[in-house]
């Protein structure tokens, strides 16, 4: 049945409305990560704990929106989108209550684990909502819209939590998650609709979803992308997680210094992956794959340079970074779409495992970057520049595995009027 015409149904105004909640959805991870991340030196001193514990509450909040996929897919497959969707979120919001309340940051770091795994239901469900209304290349094209909206969350979050902490404290964050939580429930209540019928809903259990999953395991090719991904994700968290504590307590950049180099950073990032977009008519995935990992170890290992060199100061820090952070736009888009095109008959499973590798995996670069007892420059840098080249050198024997596949994201956009846009 072609679903594509679904959408063809939708008024502007409902049309608008569904792209900014889902897109909204979407934005969950990285808002609930970056909103905070200023605060994490002055939560470190509050609950007077090394910065290697505070960096974990990212890496648990991670693993919880990695493993949380695993459940919240199925899930939304056998009762339909909203209820879980509903409940996730409302567990999202009760977990960012309860962080703000915290005593210590043991409970924090366990909270946020559940905050992650009640928020994976809005990243999974909103993709399933997506395929369950539009096919093909209107699918793409409404993920991309949802892509420009998600991709906005980086650049505002850091901001918005800097200013926050201008006039309340890192608690005061999490009540503003708490909130944002509310409003997401809110927004699915009054204006989502249930996309998937009772007749479409599976009620088979876990069973198939385990083979898939082992079939997947068993797939070179799947699983060379999807550590590829991953590996490049490890270079990101470790950004992610360290550079509030480089910036800040090495460079001394203050809080707004540092939300503007990080918004700087996920600028780079969205206008790559939109270059990217428009690059794929000319261009396979395949290379546009392998120039985003070149460029991406490339930067990593000048990162590492920088940090052994010292005495280059926070902007010959910045530079490096933002081109390591801008590769990403490529490198992410098109390793999805090698992977899940090897498996389009279970596209829904296989990006559900390739979702939770890539987030399980990449989220442990946290605790490298914390090695010694505190999170510090040297290994961040390590650790950036060691899984960039790992990314590269992975590509390089994945893309001669699979050099005699047919894959339809290699065909540039001209030559196939089938071709969905990535």
């Amino acid at each position: 049945m072609d679903h594509a015409s679904r959408l063809s149904d939708f008024s502007p105004r409902r049309l608008a409305l569904l792209i900014v909640i889902l897109g909204g959805l979407c934005t969950i991870g990285p808002f609930a990560t970056d909103l905070y991340l200023p605060a994490l030196p002055t939560v470190a001193s509050d609950l007077g704990a090394t910065t290697q514990a505070i960096a974990l509450t990212v890496t648990t909040f991670l693993a919880g929106l990695a493993l949380g996929q695993m459940l919240a897919g199925p899930l939304s497959d056998a009762y339909g989108r909203r209820l879980p969707l509903i409940v996730g979120l409302g567990v999202f919001a009760a977990s960012a209550l309860a962080c703000a309340l915290t005593p210590s940051v043991g409970v924090l770091v366990g909270v946020r684990f559940v905050q992650g795994f009640a928020g994976a239901s809005g990243i999974v469900i909103a993709n399933a909502v997506v395929t369950d209304y539009a096919r093909g290349r209107e699918a793409a094209r409404l993920l991309s819209r949802l892509a420009l909206v998600s991709g906005m969350a980086p650049i505002v979050a850091p901001l918005v939590g800097a200013q926050l902490l201008r006039v309340t404290s890192w608690r005061g964050i999490f009540v503003v998650l708490t909130g944002v939580g509310v409003l997401l429930v809110a927004s699915v209540v009054f204006g989502l609709d249930e996309s998937l019928p009772r007749e479409r809903r599976s009620a088979t259990g876990p069973g198939p979803t385990l083979r898939t999953m082992a079939m997947l395991s068993r797939d070179p090719g799947f699983m060379g992308y999807a550590v590829t991904s991953a590996l490049a994700f490890m270079a990101f968290f470790a950004y992610l997680a360290g550079s509030s504590f480089v910036y800040q307590d090495l460079y001394g950049a203050t809080p707004v210094m540092f939300s503007v180099l990080f918004a700087v950073n996920a600028v780079g990032m969205l206008i790559a992956s939109q270059a990217n977009h428009r690059l794929l008519a000319r261009f396979t995935a395949r290379q546009l794959l392998a120039a985003g990992l070149i460029g991406g170890s490339l930067s990593g290992t000048a990162v590492l340079a920088v940090t052994l060199i010292g005495g280059l100061g926070i902007v010959g820090l910045a530079i490096p970074l933002f081109l390591l952070v801008a590769s990403l736009g490529m490198v992410f888009p098109d390793s999805t779409a090698l992977a899940l095109s090897l498996h389009p008959e279970v596209a829904g499973s296989a990006s559900a495992y390739f979702g939770t590798l890539r987030l399980g995996l990449g989220a442990l670069a946290t605790p490298l970057v914390g090695l010694g007892g505190g999170v510090g420059g040297l290994p961040m840098a390590l650790v950036i520049a060691a899984s960039s080249v790992a990314a590269l050198a992975l590509f390089v024997a994945v893309a001669r595995h699979t050099r005699g596949e047919r894959v339809i994201l290699d065909t540039p956009e001209e030559a196939s009027a089938d071709m969905p846009v990535a």
